[in-house]
């Protein structure tokens, strides 16, 4: 079963949705926003998602007045909240621009007020973090909204996962596997919860969600059947902020496009035949030959020469 996004496709046989988690790497800054959609623009990535909370709701009551050194001085972490935030017509600006670059965009809303939010600028989905899974109050809201929805399951036991799933029509839901650590360990990955979600709840697209460093888990999740492959990125992995270290740089996100296309091609259909490019080999090196029919079917389905 596929799931649409605006009219693109995500589950088996279709392409790995990828998306570009800008979440807050912007920093709070428009323009550093534009260069990161720019980032996932050329890559190839099909959307990028950013994040959306109301400070006063979703920041825990014991955060608020905890200081923070940031570059804009000492603060306490709600006025941190505050400041990194886009308003109404910042959103419009980046989603403008997002679609300008041929991107879906969407965001996770951290508290009900921010559904709304999102729902007036007109997001093609919504994505559920995953410290969000056990708040049914704002999956109620969600799941009001009637649009798809991406759900994380980092941080979370099998029975919350269940909870938080039962609140959405599967025909729009999609899961991705994550493990909650910035950064990942390699022995934290545990990528074989990709097939255990596929099993439990038949019929999702299940994809990963990747805080790692590096490639190869996000590559290693597309080999296992991943319908979806979220990474933060950045434009510099040293920059101030909690996610960066966790984030691909632009070169290493358009890597991690170029090869999950690259692993997609080489899956194939799991039928066992002779390509047309084992002919030459088989002609060379076989003493004994075996029935003829393989090698008459890769000599018929090989490409025509002309000319």
């Amino acid at each position: 079963m596929t799931v649409s996004i605006a009219h693109t496709p995500i589950g088996a046989p279709a392409p790995v949705y990828v998306i570009a988690e800008i979440g807050l790497n912007h920093n709070g800054d428009v323009e550093i926003a534009k260069r990161l959609i720019d980032v996932a623009a050329d890559a190839g990535a099909q959307a990028v998602k950013f994040q959306k909370r109301t400070p006063e709701i979703s920041t825990p009551e014991h955060m608020k007045d905890v200081a923070r050194d940031t570059p804009w001085g000492t603060m306490s972490y709600l006025e941190y909240r505050h400041r990194v935030e886009f308003d109404r017509e910042q959103y419009i600006e980046i989603g403008d621009y997002a679609t300008m670059r041929g991107l879906q965009w969407f965001a996770s809303p951290w508290d009900v007020p921010s559904v709304a939010f999102l729902e007036d600028l007109g997001v093609v989905a919504h994505k559920v973090a995953s410290a969000s899974v056990t708040d049914h109050e704002l999956l109620q809201a969600l799941a009001a909204t009637g649009k798809p929805i991406i759900l994380s399951t980092g941080m979370s036991t099998i029975d919350e996962i269940d909870d938080a799933v039962s609140h959405f029509d599967r025909e729009r839901l999609v899961l991705l596997h994550a493990t909650s650590t910035y950064p990942m360990p390699p022995e934290e990955a545990n990528l074989h919860v990709i097939a255990t979600l596929r099993r439990r709840y038949p019929g999702v697209p299940v994809g990963y969600s990747g805080h790692e460093r590096g490639l190869q888990i996000s590559l290693a999740a597309v080999a296992l059947g991943a319908a979806v492959v979220e990474r933060h990125i950045t434009l510099d992995r040293t920059m101030w902020g909690s996610d960066h270290a966790a984030s691909l740089e632009p070169k290493g996100f358009e890597h991690l496009v170029r090869d999950i296309r690259i692993i997609e091609q080489a899956m194939g259909d799991g039928i066992k035949r002779v390509f047309p490019g084992e002919l030459a080999p088989l002609a060379k090196l076989r003493r004994v030959m075996g029935s003829p029919d393989a090698r008459v079917a890769a000599l018929a389905s090989a490409p025509a020469v002309t000319g």
